[in-house]
């Protein structure tokens, strides 16, 4: 059972989301033989605050 976690910094819309489930479900459909019904996918939206890159915070 494939279980995908996505973290991204900042928010998707409900639209967004939907696509990009689909997609990723569809690629591991495809190329890794896997029924769309095994796959699970989470989203983990967080603020710029928690995020840093080059030791500074993405809200800086």
């Amino acid at each position: 059972m494939p279980y995908v976690n996505i973290r991204i910094a900042g928010s998707l819309t409900r639209e967004q989301k939907q696509n990009i489930a689909a997609e990723i479900t569809d690629t591991l459909e495809r190329i890794a033989l896997k029924p769309k019904s095994y796959t699970y996918i989470a989203f983990d939206e967080l603020p710029d605050e928690n995020w840093a890159i080059a030791g500074r915070l993405l809200d800086e």
